[in-house]
């Protein structure tokens, strides 16, 4: 307002409205526009204590809430903006405070939306807005905090934790030991899960603001004085046989431990002894993992800390007995126990200078034992998850010694065939080569481990199924993904493990009429399906230059049957899965390996002979007679198809494409692939946004009509709408427009909905499956102009002859009937 005056007239304006005005006066339905003029500007602060008691005057008594949120808006900006308060500080807190705690409840409709958390935060950021006013408010605090109102004690103890954040030790002093008599007692005593959390936050600021204050030679180190308070009145809590206070104690000490690297140290240092004493004098299970919990929950806090000074962590003078608890808790025969113990072990693994390279060994001992034997599941996986977690810091503990070992029990398996644990300890090990394998030196060493396992399987070596391959394909995986957070390891990785896995495959193709069936595990479904994904996670994070280099040598194995590039390129007969010839039906199965290879890599990575290999894969995703075959040659034209530049060379190719779907639609026994062809270029092409998409899914809609093809058409909308999990997904760097779900929606919902009468049953189940594919992505709100209309085209096939259909469209109709709902 005082922008737009001209110089001297704000104050005038100012004065009249002193004089005259009385804005408390104003009934709730007049905003009183006049506090609005009262907003500080420069030319007001030249008044000095005369606007500070003008305004006293004008908001004292003020009821209307949209006044209040201004009001409480001015007297913030009067403080921060250094506004001469004089001698009104006191008059001023007064007609602030006035109101804490608010006690506000919105009317009915009403139509300016204020709610009393707006009041409570706008309040709250006047009261701790200055130090001047830690006289007054502190002990109002205080009071509220004793009062037996819950709303009351949150807001006092909010509002002190906001107060910690400006307030010195000199404004806390005199009421220290009353705000620690009412935090005590709240945390002690409470009942309520909130007021202790917000109790224990206040401590928490009272402890950090004690922190940052800086001592003179002549001033009482209060810190220490209110920490010493603070243990003399709960460390005796931790000693008490019943442990009934035990963890409201150790909450409160934690709390005021985690303020500051000496705050941690004074309590951490007094405590942590203690502890462990007394969980060598109770042998109960139970009262031991409540004081490991305690001891974790001190050694999170050296985390926070503990990097600060490694010469004087407070846990120095305990690191001996502090290993020997969490050793001795490895071995408790409490399942509760021993994963407290590992968590634990695992923090204090990562503060610097507290395991001693015998403890560390130790440690991996204690660590690969419980992988190897432990009789409970939860056991073994949390003792991995340890592994994972140190191996970066003791990798060549864990290469030396876990790996080493988990070596040793898969070498030696052949020898324990005959024991029935044998699967569930080879499992077990496959599991942990992947955990540990967190640091570039242990990588190297586990993974030529998983491979050999790999190898052995066509050598008929190693007692082997399907689900043995896919758990050396799983570890596989977990590697890869871990491999992506360094460079070197991913190249290493993908430069050993793809040409390896390859190799086998290929090698196991050759061997498809050989007298011993373990070669032929690694073509079936299940484990080339698990080999995907090793393949796309180690392809997808290459750097372009490494990624060109690599693909220079794939695809040519494929087209032209190159294999100097494999560890192992002595084979019986020729590789070429694109042509006729031995074991052709087998070696083609291994598309679905190049499909996780080139639709993986980065968009800006050429591929060799890229239209030629798309010609191979759109003949063969129509010519094959298996499914398998017919589908992951499909899939690999799509996913590149969707990579593909736009232009005219697109355009030919996908009008070849076109003619090739519809002639294998129109009639022949291969009718069901050249519709899997027609859906995953469809989705291609709708995930890229291309013109074309529209006139693949209209050829989609006609087909629901189809008595052989409509069901699986219905299913089909389902695939173009999810995320797949091995092509066309971000993951592998495709094509994916923004909201591409909500495009296809808004454009084929109306055409399924005026198609229904001609294409019959099929479109119930489809719009189903549309209906819940979108509604994860689109709001209600886009959705509910089509309900009407959906609802009564699937009222038709709840009379249908057949039960799947009447049973297809009440699930549809019903979800759709649901759309709008209350918590849908």
């Amino acid at each position: 307002m005082c922008e737009v005056l001209a110089p001297g007239l704000a104050v005038s304006v100012l004065k009249a409205i002193f004089q005259e005005v009385h804005v408390q006066r104003l009934g709730c339905g007049d905003p009183g526009p006049s506090l609005y003029v009262l907003l500080p500007s420069a030319e007001l602060k030249g008044l000095g204590t005369d606007f500070t008691f003008g305004f006293i005057q004008v908001m004292d008594g003020e009821k209307d809430p949209r006044n209040l949120l201004v009001a409480f808006q001015i007297v913030r900006d009067l403080i921060l903006k250094d506004y001469v308060l004089g001698p009104f500080v006191e008059e001023l807190f007064e007609v602030t405070s006035c109101y804490f705690p608010i006690d506000f409840t919105p009317p009915p409709n009403d139509p300016h939306c204020i709610q009393r958390e707006d009041l409570i935060v706008s309040l709250r950021a006047v009261l701790a807005s200055t130090p001047q006013f830690a006289e007054f408010l502190l002990p109002l605090l205080i009071e509220k905090m004793d009062s037996e109102m819950q709303s009351a004690k949150l807001d006092s103890l909010q509002t002190l934790g906001a107060c910690c954040t400006i307030y010195r030790q000199k404004e806390l002093q005199e009421f220290l030991p009353s705000l620690w008599s009412s935090l005590r007692r709240e945390v002690f005593q409470t009942a309520s899960e909130k007021v202790e959390a917000e109790a224990l936050a206040a401590l928490h600021g009272l402890a950090a603001c004690l922190s940052r204050s800086v001592l003179s030679s002549d001033t009482e180190d209060l810190l220490d004085s209110f920490l010493s308070g603070i243990l003399q009145d709960c460390r005796h809590h931790l000693c008490e046989p019943d442990m009934k206070l035990v963890w409201p104690s150790a909450k409160l000490l934690q709390a005021a431990a985690g303020a500051s690297f000496r705050a941690g140290h004074r309590i951490t240092s007094s405590v942590v002894p203690l502890l462990l004493e007394q969980y060598n004098q109770h042998p109960q299970s139970s009262q031991r993992r409540t004081i490991l919990e305690m001891l974790l929950g001190f050694l999170e806090l050296q985390q926070k800390w503990g990097h600060e000074d490694e010469e004087e962590s407070a846990l120095l003078c305990s690191r001996a007995p502090l290993c020997s608890v969490l050793f001795s808790a490895l071995t408790d025969p409490s399942v509760q126990v021993q994963l407290v113990g590992i968590r634990a072990l695992t923090v204090l693994g990562t503060l610097p200078g507290l395991l001693a390279p015998p403890n560390v060994q130790l440690v991996v001992d204690h660590l690969t034992r419980l992988v190897l034997h432990a009789d409970d599941s939860q056991s073994c996986m949390a003792a991995m998850e340890a592994a994972g977690s140190l191996a970066p810091i003791y990798p060549g503990a864990f290469t030396g010694r876990m790996v080493q070992r988990l070596a040793e029990e898969l070498q030696s398996e052949r020898e324990e065939e005959g024991r029935r644990s044998t699967h569930s300890l080879r499992a077990r090990c496959l599991q942990a080569l992947a955990a540990v394998s967190t640091h570039p030196g242990i990588v190297r060493e586990t993974v030529p481990v998983l491979l050999q396992c790999l190898r052995q399987v066509p050598k008929g070596n190693v007692p082997a199924g399907a689900c043995d391959v896919v758990a050396v394909c799983q570890s596989l995986q977990r590697v890869a993904v871990q491999c992506q957070r360094d460079a070197e390891s991913c190249w290493y990785y993908h430069q050993t493990v793809v040409p390896c896995l390859l190799a086998v495959a290929v090698q196991a193709a050759m061997q498809e009429n050989a007298p011993s069936p373990l070669g032929k595990l690694l073509l079936e479904e299940e484990v080339l399906t698990a080999m995907v994904p090793v393949v796309s996670v180690a392809s997808a994070h290459l750097c372009p230059e490494l990624a060109a280099q690599s693909v220079s040598q794939v695809v040519p194995l494929f087209l032209d049957g190159e294999v100097s590039f494999l560890p192992q390129d002595s084979f019986p007969c020729p590789f070429q899965p694109f042509q006729g010839g031995q074991h052709v039906a087998a070696q083609r199965r291994l598309l679905a390996l190049l499909m996780a290879f080139v639709c993986s890599l980065p968009r800006n990575v050429p591929i060799p002979q890229q239209d030629r290999l798309l010609q191979e894969l759109l003949a063969l995703s129509c010519s094959c007679a298996c499914p398998f075959t017919a589908t992951a040659a499909a899939k690999c034209f799509a996913g590149l198809v969707n990579k593909y530049p736009a232009g005219q060379q697109l355009d030919q190719l996908l009008e070849t494409a076109v003619n090739r779907m519809e002639a294998g639609l129109a009639e022949g026994p291969l009718r069901t692939q050249a519709l899997a062809l027609l859906l995953w270029v469809t989705k291609a092409l709708v995930l890229r946004y291309h013109p074309l998409s529209s006139r693949l899914t209209d050829k989609l809609l006609g087909l629901l009509g189809d008595a052989e093809l409509g069901p699986a058409v219905a299913d089909g909308f389902s695939l173009l709408m999810a995320d797949s999990p091995d092509v066309l997904h971000k993951g592998c760097h495709a094509d994916v427009r923004i909201m591409f779900r909500q495009r296809f929606f808004t454009d084929n919902v109306p055409k399924l909905v005026q198609g229904f009468h001609a294409a019959g049953p099929g479109v119930g189940p489809s719009l189903h499956s549309v209906q819940c594919q979108a509604d994860g992505q689109l709001s209600p709100l886009q959705l509910l102009p089509y309900k009407p209309r959906v609802i009564r085209a699937l009222a038709k096939p709840l009379d249908d002859m057949k039960r799947l259909v009447r049973k297809e469209a009440v699930v549809a109709r019903g979800e759709w009937f649901l759309l709008g709902s209350p918590g849908r």
